[in-house]
């Protein structure tokens, strides 16, 4: 999938609307945690209610690895339940990999080679190396961290993120590469659109953490809107009951509703 593509999902879907499936089994209703496969199951339910509003999904693999071989084959059926459901759908492996040379070879086959993702998060610290694995497979992309949103962000990012942006550049393109940027420090996140007019970038912090969709659209958007908002919490958990499907429907067609208003 290019950026033009992604785009014309954006307008079709008035919406750019990335819904994280940090999918807790600690947090689930009773009766999906009763279930064979309650990750997989609650996974299914959330792409159900919120597929018309979202135009990316983002796995956050740790709550998949920390189940062992049973995660990854929740994993594995969720990317395929989404790709049945709507294969337009942008589907980001959220890893934070940051690894070189044949690790990094075997990590970028691994996402883009045996499992259907069209990006995976990348840490960009050892540089060059760490990225352009992932760079090599056509109409994947890599999401490079950039800024945070979290507050230790400014032990180390504060000092780097341009540079990163502007190394970031060089390596990938507009339709292969885009840039983690956090919604908490929204003076930053223009900043960085002035020094990247073109990349998309992909923002969390939205909702839970303080950051507002207003405020992201107003310093990030681009002429092809170049924003991917990702909202977890406050959508896949917005209910806990039995109701908690037709909840994360309310949350996310909330979402996508004010999103509609600022795509040209």
């Amino acid at each position: 999938m290019n950026r033009n593509e992604l785009y014309a999902n954006i307008k079709r879907k008035r919406s750019f609307l990335c819904v994280g499936l940090d999918s807790d089994p600690a947090l689930f209703p009773a009766h999906i945690a009763a279930l064979e496969e309650p990750i997989f199951e609650f996974n299914k339910a959330i792409i159900d209610a919120t597929v018309q509003y979202a135009v990316a999904y983002k796995p956050n693999l740790a709550f998949y690895e920390a189940e062992g071989a049973a995660g990854w084959a929740h994993l594995e059926k969720t990317v395929e339940y989404i790709r049945k459901k709507d294969p337009s759908v942008f589907i980001i492996a959220d890893a934070k990999r940051g690894d070189i040379g044949n690790t990094a070879d075997r990590y970028a086959r691994a996402f883009f080679g045996k499992m259907d993702f069209d990006a995976v998060t990348l840490a960009p610290y050892m540089g060059r190396d760490s990225v352009e694995p992932f760079l090599k497979y056509e109409g994947k992309w890599s999401i490079v961290l950039a800024l945070t949103s979290n507050p230790s962000a400014s032990d180390f990012e504060m000092e780097m993120y341009e540079k990163v942006v502007q190394k970031g550049m060089e390596w990938g393109t507009p339709d292969n590469l885009m840039f983690v940027v956090g919604a908490t420090r929204p003076e930053k996140l223009a900043e960085i659109r002035q020094l990247c007019s073109d990349h998309f970038f992909l923002v969390p912090g939205v909702g839970a953490q303080g950051g507002t969709i207003a405020e992201v659209a107003a310093a990030g958007m681009n002429d092809t809107c170049g924003l991917l908002v990702n909202m977890s919490r406050n959508i896949i958990f917005a209910g806990r009951g039995e109701d908690f499907a037709s909840e994360a429907e309310k949350a996310a067609r909330g979402a996508a509703f004010e999103m509609s208003q600022y795509i040209r």
